[in-house]
């Protein structure tokens, strides 16, 4: 994370009130809905509020859960951390450099993928930058 974090009136004013909703307040997108879920150019996607690179399109894959979903980050991007909201726990994915929410880590679930991993990822949390 940076030394001086924005304040919430910072990320309000370079944030629409979707992506401030869920990259500073952790709400999620519906399903389905996003830019991203059925994008498969090649390139890397970036954070939507601070444009950190995170995932390159190379370890996205289609698990039919209606958000991007990647088996694996870029190395140090993202940050994990214990989520006990909803009446669960789940591990919250965050971008490392502004702590923004990106969404949330599944495993076990049986995708043939390197990692095992599904990083579910609301597609206004995210940039995409194409391979040129």
């Amino acid at each position: 994370m940076s030394s001086k974090p924005k304040t919430d009136d910072e990320w309000r004013a370079v944030l629409s009130p979707q992506q401030f909703a869920v990259l500073r307040q952790k709400a999620t997108e519906e399903p389905g809905t996003g830019a991203y879920t059925n994008t498969f150019d090649q390139g890397t996607y970036n954070c939507g509020a601070c444009s950190t690179p995170l995932y390159k399109s190379s370890t996205k894959f289609d698990a039919g859960c209606g958000w991007p979903a990647f088996f694996e980050a870029l190395p140090g991007a993202v940050r994990r951390t214990t989520d006990k909201s909803h009446g669960m726990e789940r591990t919250e994915i965050v971008c490392d450099a502004c702590g923004s929410h990106l969404g949330h880590v599944f495993r076990g679930e049986g995708f043939a993928t390197p990692t095992d991993e599904r990083h579910c990822v609301n597609s206004i949390s995210l940039k995409f930058n194409e391979d040129k």
